[in-house]
């Protein structure tokens, strides 16, 4: 069972620039895809990108392509997003996922393994 540990979520102002990173256990990156999600105070949990398993493609939510960039670094089995640009409404906390199957889903059911997730706050 893969685990996943989130950081590098702190209080930063509108316009900057942040990476999370998620460590994982073992040698995931070819039995799982990754995934990113946030969940703001009183919303539901939304999908923010994922990478698929084998060969990397990415997939991001409509709303944050081109600011946001999931990547990783296999030797060092972390996942990583690369946020910029950041507004207000980025505010959440931000869940990095496993899932087993071989496509990208923005369906966070098909996720079975999370992390505990880091708090992102941007002030305005």
């Amino acid at each position: 069972q893969v685990q996943l540990v989130e950081s590098g979520g702190r209080l930063v102002q509108a316009g900057d620039s942040l990476r999370l990173s998620c460590a994982t256990s073992g040698r995931t990156f070819t039995s799982y895809a990754f995934g990113w999600f946030r969940q703001a105070p009183g919303k539901e949990r939304r999908f923010v990108a994922a990478i698929a398993r084998s060969t990397g493609a990415t997939y991001y939510a409509d709303s944050l392509k081109g600011r946001f960039t999931i990547s990783r670094d296999a030797v060092k089995n972390i996942l990583y997003l690369d946020m910029n640009n950041l507004k207000p409404d980025d505010t959440a906390v931000y869940y990095c996922a496993a899932s087993p199957i071989a496509t990208l889903t923005a369906d966070y059911t098909r996720y079975d393994t999370w992390g505990q997730g880091t708090q992102v706050t941007v002030s305005s």
